[in-house]
Order: C-alpha cells, then sequence, then structure tokens
C-alpha cells in the first residue's frame, strides 16, 4: 500500500485490484441500495466538477486560501462521495456534528469561512439557514434529503461536463501527500471548538499502519453508525476502502439491532457507551429468562468473568467455555448479525470486565487509542491474540514513537500528528514541543510495549487534604454493577470523594417487583428507603477496591439519563465534567453541606 499518497486514491486502487459490487449501501426507501465502486467514482467525478462550476476550488493551496465545504450530514454512501469530489479539486471538507449547538455552529462555519454547505434533512437545513445573515462567507446550501425551497444535492452532479472532470483530473494530478486533507473542530470537554488540520500524510499514514491490526480476508462487510465527522470513523472508513470492505450504514442507532441482522458484517466500530448498552440488554434477556435455561444462561456468564486472554486455563475449564459457546454464547453471536470477526472500540475507557465476557464468547472486542490530533490511531490492540491484552489499549502502531512525560502524561510523535491548529499557531505551539504531542492522558508502557490509560490530566482533581484522585478507573469500577448506568466523582478542594449516579432504572424497576415492591417512577424509585439502601450497600462494597482517599463516602441518585441532547456528554459520549458539575450543582452543595 505504500505507493498511496492521497485518500481519494482508494478509487483507482480499488478498480484496478478488485471494484466491488457494494463499496458503499445505505437505506433508501426501506431497501439497501449498494453503490458499485465504479459507480461511486462517476458520482464522485461528477460531483467534482459540479463544485468547481459553482466556483469551489484550491484557492493559492494555502490552509487559509482553500475554499471550505461543511458537511451536517448522518452517516450514509453520499457523506463519503462529496468527502473524495472536494478532497479531488483541493477544497477543504470541514465536517460537523449534526448536534452541534447554533453558537458553536456559528462559531465553526465563520472560523473556517465556510463557501457551501451540505445538509441531510429539513431540520438541518433550517438551523444552517438561521445563521446566513451571521456568516457572510457562506454562499450555498444543498441537501440530501429533498427538501422544500432547499436546493438538492444532485443539482451539484448535474452541473458536471467532460471539461469539468479534466479540470478535477488535472487539480488532483497535482495534490501531494503532505498536503492538507481536512479540518475537523473537535468538539471536546473544554470549551472553544478548535480546528484540527489533518493531511493526507497525518490519515494515510494512519490508515496503512492500523491496516495489518484488523482481521484479514476478501469480501468482508462493515455497518458503520459511528458519526463519520469524527476522526475515528473517518479514518477507519478508509482502512476498510483501502481494503476491499463494504460499508454498509445504519439508519439511526436506533434500528442497529436490526440492521446488525440484516447486514450480517464481520466488523463494526463503537464506542463503550453502546457497547454496554450491548450487554445491557443481554443481560436483561437472561434475568427475564427461567428455571434451566437461567441457571444455564449465568453459569455461562460466570465462566466468562474468569476468562484470560493468552492463557491456557485448562482442560476442564476450556471444555465447559466451549460447552457454553455453543449453548449460550452463540445466541449473542448471532444477535449481533453472526458473522462478527471483532469490534472495534475507542474514543473513551472501556470496562475491562465487558472486554473479557464478550472475548470469552467468541466476540474479540479490539480496544484502541488516539485522538483527533493524532489522526487518530496511536495504540490499539489486534485481531491476532497474542497482540491483545485485558486492560490496555494495545501495543503501538508501527511508525508511531510514544514517551512517558515525568508527570505521567502521554506524549506522541510520528506521521499521525496533525499539521497544527486551524490559524492558532499559539495553540499548537503549546501542544506540540519539539515534534511531541502533548495528549492530555496519564499512562504507561508495559515491558511488553503495550500502552495503559490511567486517566485525564485534566480530570485529576485534588482532595482538600492535598490528595490527587484519577477519577475514571473508580467511575469505570462502579458502572460494572447492573445497578449503576452512569456515575461521576466529585471531590476537588473537598474533604471527601462523593459521587452522582444515575441508577439504571429498567434494572432498579425488575429488583424491586422482584423484592415486593409496588410499582414506582424514576423520582419515587430514588427515595424508597430499601432502593437508596441497596445503592449504599453496593458502592461500600466497591469501596474496597480503592484506597481510603478515592472511596466515595456520600453520593446522589439522579433522575435523569445524560445524553448527546441534553448537554452533558460530548457527541462521543466523554462526560462534559463542567456541564454536570453546572447542572446538579443543588445535589453538590446537598452533599458538601
Amino acid at each position: 500500500m505504500t505507493e498511496l499518497k492521497r485518500l481519494f486514491d482508494c478509487i483507482e486502487y480499488n478498480l484496478e485490484k478488485k471494484p466491488l459490487e457494494d463499496m458503499l449501501a445505505g437505506k433508501e426507501a426501506g431497501q439497501w441500495r449498494k453503490y458499485s465502486t465504479a459507480e461511486c467514482k462517476t458520482i464522485i467525478d461528477n460531483l467534482s466538477a459540479g463544485l468547481l462550476s459553482l466556483g469551489i476550488g484550491c484557492g493559492d493551496m494555502t490552509a487559509e486560501g482553500r475554499d471550505k465545504v461543511a458537511i451536517l450530514c448522518k452517516n450514509r454512501p453520499e457523506w463519503v462521495m462529496l468527502d473524495m469530489a472536494v478532497q479531488q479539486i483541493g477544497a477543504i471538507l470541514v465536517p460537523v456534528y449534526p448536534t452541534i449547538n447554533v453558537n458553536e455552529l456559528a462559531f465553526v462555519l465563520s472560523d473556517a469561512q465556510v463557501k457551501m454547505a451540505f445538509v441531510n434533512d429539513e431540520d438541518l437545513f433550517l438551523k444552517v439557514v438561521s445563521l446566513k445573515d451571521k456568516v457572510p462567507s457562506l454562499k450555498d446550501i444543498f441537501t440530501f434529503e429533498h427538501v422544500q425551497n432547499a436546493r438538492h444535492w444532485k443539482e451539484v452532479t448535474a452541473l458536471t461536463s467532460a471539461e469539468g472532470i479534466a479540470e478535477a483530473k488535472k487539480i488532483a494530478a497535482t495534490i501531494e501527500y503532505e498536503h492538507l486533507a481536512t479540518i475537523i473542530y473537535t468538539s471536546g470537554t473544554t470549551g472553544t471548538p478548535k480546528g484540527v488540520m489533518l493531511s493526507h500524510k497525518n490519515i494515510l499514514s494512519n490508515v496503512i499502519a492500523s491496516s495489518p491490526c484488523f482481521p484479514p480476508g476478501d469480501n468482508l462487510r462493515s455497518l458503520s453508525f459511528l458519526p463519520l465527522n469524527h476522526i475515528f470513523e473517518r479514518m477507519v472508513t478508509y482502512l476498510y476502502l483501502f481494503n476491499q470492505t463494504s460499508i454498509y450504514y445504519a439508519e439511526s442507532l436506533d434500528t442497529i439491532g436490526d440492521n446488525l441482522k440484516e447486514v450480517k458484517p464481520n466488523m463494526f466500530t463503537t464506542v463503550p457507551r453502546l457497547l454496554e448498552k450491548v450487554y445491557d440488554k443481554i443481560m436483561q434477556k437472561g434475568n427475564d429468562l427461567a428455571g434451566i435455561k437461567r441457571k444455564l444462561f449465568f453459569w455461562a456468564h460466570s465462566l466468562a468473568e474468569k476468562f484470560e486472554i493468552n492463557k491456557n486455563q485448562g482442560l476442564w475449564y476450556n471444555l465447559q467455555l466451549s460447552i457454553a459457546n455453543k449453548l449460550i454464547f452463540s445466541k449473542w453471536r448471532e444477535g449481533l448479525g453472526g458473522n462478527l470477526k471483532c469490534i472495534v472500540t475507542g474514543g473513551a475507557a472501556c470496562q475491562v470486565r465487558l472486554i473479557r465476557i464478550f472475548t470469552a464468547a467468541r466476540i474479540p472486542i479490539m480496544e484502541g487509542y488516539g485522538l483527533t490530533e493524532t489522526s487518530p490511531v496511536i495504540s490499539v490492540n489486534r485481531y491476532d491474540e497474542k497482540g491483545r491484552s485485558f486492560g490496555s489499549v494495545g501495543p503501538l502502531i508501527e511508525g508511531v514513537e510514544v514517551k512517558i512525560a515525568e508527570d505521567g502524561e502521554i506524549l506522541c510523535k510520528g506521521p499521525n500528528v496533525m499539521m497544527g491548529y486551524y490559524k492558532r499557531p499559539d495553540l499548537t505551539a503549546q501542544d506540540i514541543v519539539d515534534g511531541w504531542y502533548h495528549t492530555g492522558d496519564i499512562g504507561l508502557l508495559t515491558k511488553e510495549n503495550f500502552l495503559k490509560i490511567t486517566d485525564r490530566k485534566k480530570e485529576l482533581f485534588k482532595t482538600s487534604g492535598g490528595k490527587y484522585v484519577a477519577p475514571l478507573a473508580i467511575e469505570n469500577k462502579l458502572k460494572e454493577s447492573p445497578f449503576i448506568e452512569q456515575v461521576m466523582l466529585i471531590g476537588a478542594d473537598k474533604k471527601f470523594v462523593s459521587a452522582l449516579i444515575v441508577p439504571s432504572f429498567p434494572n432498579l424497576k425488575d429488583w424491586a417487583q422482584k423484592n415486593g415492591l409496588p410499582v414506582m417512577s424514576n423520582e419515587e424509585l430514588l427515595h424508597n428507603p430499601k432502593i437508596t439502601g441497596l445503592l449504599k450497600e453496593l458502592v461500600e462494597s466497591f469501596n474496597k477496591f480503592f484506597n481510603h482517599v478515592e472511596q466515595v463516602k456520600k453520593f446522589e441518585l439522579l433522575a435523569d439519563e445524560w445524553s448527546v441532547d441534553t448537554g452533558e456528554l460530548t457527541p462521543k459520549m466523554s462526560l462534559k465534567r463542567k456541564v454536570v458539575m453546572e447542572k446538579y450543582r443543588d445535589a453538590i452543595e446537598r452533599i458538601y453541606s
């Protein structure tokens, strides 16, 4: 793969090597619409020519001089086609989370001087239109769905011409490996978005170095549902495309279960939050069983909890596990489509317990680590079992160096490290020192070269007694309880550590029913002495895993789950700690009053 220089080269590469009948596929009017490699090429070339005729181009080829095209859209084949069409003519795609709030959107569109925007549907069209006066650079808005009084994206492809296609081809030939490919604004947990400039080299070097970590094989299929505007799914998209893997786009997060059964993918990427939800659903089904079936389910589950990777646990254990796989875990695999080779997870820390259980059930979970600024992969657990270790984010990928600073911060160097922050040389100089990117994460490298993340530097806090607490590991441990859905530790400048807890209401209601309690609302559950007693016991049972300073002394239970829509989570499901602190100030005051 070494002769490849640009991300959009994946089309020619596939046409020469092995064109696919279903390079990209999405649901249209309830049916899967498949786009072959050849059809994708035609659409991409026509789009490039149409964009040129509308005045979108590469300008003087500087980061500021090149035209910017924004996209606010769910995952669909047109997303990827637009990405390549924009790249081919030297313009810059600026992907934006569809859920972004209007103020942040106005900032991004203005900061990038966006000239044209492509949106999914009417809601997003109205969102962008409402800002037209605030963003004078914005000339045109096109929609992928048909929207009244809006221009449809096919108007752009209709503007194609032989001259336009030839012109696009001429520009594409001048685009180099080192050239800027995209600007991605980080949603971040820290305030104003920063535009991360990534070159073809940044992303493509990451694609090439990550490819050997994935399952080998021909005619593989993937299901895509993590937002494409995040670098994780975007890089993996090119990894699929350069490795002849078909991509099917889930209709929405709510249809993933059905789409898995229809597509029967060999792999998909996810974030831990979604994996936790899959696991909770499986456990709920187990709880609903009765008699011998229930006994078998929990027998298999307890075997999986004891599973160790790269370790022979003896004939008797192996025999029992293979029976459990046949009787119980085969149904888990069927629920995920029946063809899974692996699931790749990133974006946040995944509970080791979940990885252990799924791996025992022959659903390998490959946890990796990286940031938008590192395109993104720094390390990943391999498909090959020898390259996997529970509790780690895997070995470093080829070409990427890591060193641990004196304060434990992970520093990274390699071809994957961003060009810098758009129009912010001050911030770039702050984060990249002597070529080393400062990740803001705390971690260590084992002697076997596995990277372990222990916390976020920014999330460490000091109690009033001067002791440091790393909340992440404690929060993840507490979330192992089926009764705890979400949790956030508090204690900066306080005498002791406390927690805000969102319980798992379906599991609590189940427990309440089995223990003869009446049917209650979420609010009533939180004030029932038996329920609060259960959670108090739970927290105390977990405290033994932590040293005295880290133990949760008090907690408040909350009735509403944190989400992206309500503002407590970033679109990649990371906790916005400041927002939670602000929103639940009263609860925190009650704890410490």
